[in-house]
C-alpha cells in the first residue's frame, strides 16, 4: 500500500509529465478497465463512484487512491458508501460499479488507480 502512495506522489513531483483523465474515461490497466465515474464530497468524506471490469474476484478496492492536500490516501474500507454500492470484488465480463469511501478532501482531488506496474490518474 506504502509503494503505490509513494509512486503516486514521485510521478506528481518529478516533473515528468502525467495524463489526468476526465471524468468517464476509461484506462486499461494490465488485465483491469477502470474508470472514475464521479467525485463527490460530504460530511466526513469523498465519494469515489469507479466503474471495473476485467478480473473475476479481485479485490476491488485494492490499487486505489487519492492525493489531496499534499499527501496520499487509501480507501476506507469499513466506511458507509451513503447510498452508494460498496466496493468487494471485480468480474471478469460484467462491469462493477460501487463507491470507493476516502477520508474528508483537502482541496483539490486527484484519484490514481494502480495496477500490474501501471497508473492511471482522474481529477473533475
Amino acid at each position: 500500500m506504502l509503494a503505490g502512495g509513494f509512486k503516486l506522489l514521485q510521478v506528481a513531483g518529478d516533473g515528468a509529465e502525467v495524463e489526468v483523465l476526465p471524468m468517464g474515461r476509461v484506462a486499461v490497466l494490465g488485465d483491469m478497465r477502470a474508470s472514475v465515474d464521479a467525485i463527490e464530497e460530504v460530511s466526513g468524506a469523498t465519494l469515489v463512484t469507479v466503474t471495473m471490469t476485467g478480473v473475476e474476484g479481485a479485490d476491488a478496492l485494492e490499487g486505489w487512491r487519492m492525493l489531496t492536500g499534499g499527501e496520499v490516501f487509501a480507501p476506507e474500507p469499513d466506511a458507509d458508501p451513503a447510498g452508494g454500492e460498496r466496493c468487494t470484488v471485480t468480474r471478469d465480463v460484467e462491469s462493477v460499479t460501487c463507491t470507493v469511501v476516502f477520508p474528508e478532501s483537502l482541496g483539490t482531488v486527484t484519484v490514481a488507480y494502480l495496477r500490474a506496474g501501471a497508473q492511471a490518474q482522474w481529477a473533475r
